[in-house]
């Protein structure tokens, strides 16, 4: 049996639970000869029951939907190239068309799991003592498809937690796509995508040095015109646009709730999900914040780091994270530059931590192995949850480990302030274990977390219950060093016995 370490920790009596009302209206995609067929038949329709079925259709879901008209308008784009005659056609038959082509998506259905946990960029309205904390959380429907929707708590001056109200309706927003490309590190993701060199360049070799989505579109479009019908390149050539289409932006309504904010798979490159968004209050030297998240895009097959970046939490910048390092899950970024360098933390072979050193927050090479498996209960593999949190002791760094029956438990290290690389001491045991309540679910006997802060002298860590809820846990931050130091300590004098290190130390 798995001990817990003796420091004391809390659960709270908190509790994130998925929400099955909360859907949002998604394109609803057929055939091209079954969404010809359909439109067919609605082009048939006699235009008094069109004006019927669709006042039904408004009657039933306009309040379940923000500007449901205006989903309906987009879809209908989606599908007029299967009008054979646009004109004259009146715009209820129009919104009609986008009803039939539109569908609900419960986004929570199936799980609600992998927390992180941040400061609000808004921290008005607040009494003395109070803060205002944003919790990201993975959210998972039919079809295991995930997507990052928000929570929101006031924790006090005792570290008592209430969690906010949240919004009944969810919205996912117009996407932009603005983004100029480089020429260089779009060849050089490409290549990193396993993609023939010389279908790259029968596309951009036509291209300027810098272009933009709209470009590059029209030069796939061109090269798919050289190649043959039965030629296997062309499914390989669209990996070109699922690349081009993980550069995007999001802008949501200011009068929306952060509650009804959702980010939902844009591109094919993150078909089957958005994973374990790990969110984090970046601190500039000259005074700037800024909110980084790293997350996995997943296409079914394919794996694809991507970078959220926002101010506020209404406005998301997203991009694809480039280089050799950037592989794998389990990427997070320091809250702050060491030295004037980018940090960031991965699990490249997907056993073991690694950390990286960049100057630009997009680019990861150079992987530097910095902790292995060591104990019975992180055997399988271990990985961070989220960022490393500043102490005066060093950087604490929640973790993560699998034992035997794939029992997933979180653990703590410890690493230097000015090399990170060094680790100072890591528990021995484990962090916590899934107690009974928690060991039911969705993926059974999982504790996980993708980020935590600390509040009053504790570190409160939010944490997946078996990936069918999340709650939280706090632990004194000062007896958790301590132990953490004082394992490191037991560690180096066993490491020292067996004439060898297993990992990077450093004394303290």
């Amino acid at each position: 049996m798995r001990q817990k370490i003796k420091a004391p920790v809390k659960r709270k009596d908190v509790r994130f639970f998925a929400d099955s009302k909360k859907v949002i209206a998604r394109y609803l995609t057929f055939s091209p000869e079954r969404a010809q067929n359909l439109v067919d038949r609605i082009l048939e329709m006699p235009e008094p029951t069109v004006a019927t079925v669709l006042s039904q259709t408004l009657r039933e879901f306009a309040m379940r939907h923000r500007s449901i008209t205006r989903i309906f308008e987009a879809n209908f784009n989606r599908v007029k190239w299967a009008v054979r005659n646009n004109k004259g056609l009146s715009n209820e038959r129009r919104l009609l068309i986008g009803a039939y082509f539109t569908s609900e998506y419960s986004i929570e259905s199936a799980a609600f799991f992998n927390p992180s946990a941040v400061e609000s960029p808004d921290q008005t309205g607040l009494e003395e003592g109070q803060k205002r904390i944003i919790v990201s959380l993975r959210a998972t429907g039919e079809g295991h498809i995930s997507s990052i929707v928000f929570r929101q708590l006031v924790i006090d001056a005792n570290n008592d937690i209430q969690v906010m109200p949240s919004a009944r309706r969810v919205e996912v927003t117009d996407v932009v796509k603005d983004h100029l490309y480089k020429k260089p590190s779009f060849t050089t993701k490409l290549t990193e995508m396993n993609l023939p060199m010389e279908l790259s360049h029968l596309v951009l070799d036509k291209l300027p040095e810098k272009f933009n989505y709209l470009e590059l579109v029209n030069a796939k479009i061109h090269a798919m015109k050289t190649l043959a019908e039965d030629s296997p390149y062309r499914a390989e050539l669209e990996k070109i646009i699922w690349l081009a289409d993980s550069h995007y932006e999001l802008h949501f309504s200011l009068d929306t709730d952060i509650t009804e904010r959702v980010i939902f798979p844009i591109s094919d490159f993150e078909m089957r999900g958005i994973e374990d968004a790990r969110f984090v209050k970046f601190n500039y030297q000259n005074g700037q914040v800024t909110y980084f998240a790293t997350y996995c895009a997943y296409s079914g097959e394919t794996i694809l780091p991507k970078l959220i970046q926002t101010e506020d939490f209404y406005n998301f910048k997203i991009r694809p994270l480039h280089g050799w390092g950037a592989q794998n899950k389990n990427l997070a970024l320091f809250p702050r530059k060491i030295k004037g360098k980018y940090y960031m933390l991965s699990r490249i072979d997907g056993v073991n931590n690694y950390i990286m050193v960049s100057d630009k927050v997009t680019v990861w090479e150079h992987p530097i192995l910095i902790q292995k498996p060591m104990f019975p209960w992180e055997m399988v593999q271990m990985g961070n949850c989220g960022s490393p949190i500043e102490t005066e002791k060093g950087w604490l760094l929640i973790t993560h480990g699998v034992g035997p029956m794939r029992c997933y438990s979180l653990g703590a290290s410890l690493l230097d302030l000015e090399d990170p690389t060094k680790e100072i001491g890591r528990l021995c045991e484990p962090l916590l274990i899934p107690n009974v309540e928690e060991r039911e679910g969705y993926v059974p006997n999982v504790v996980y977390s993708c980020g935590s802060f600390i509040s009053n002298g504790e570190v409160v860590i939010p944490y997946a219950m078996s990936d069918y809820a999340s709650a939280i846990v706090t632990v004194p931050l000062n007896d958790l060093l301590n132990r953490i130091i004082e394992d490191g300590k037991k560690m180096r004098e066993t490491s020292s016995k067996a004439g060898k290190l297993t990992t990077k130390t450093v004394a303290k």
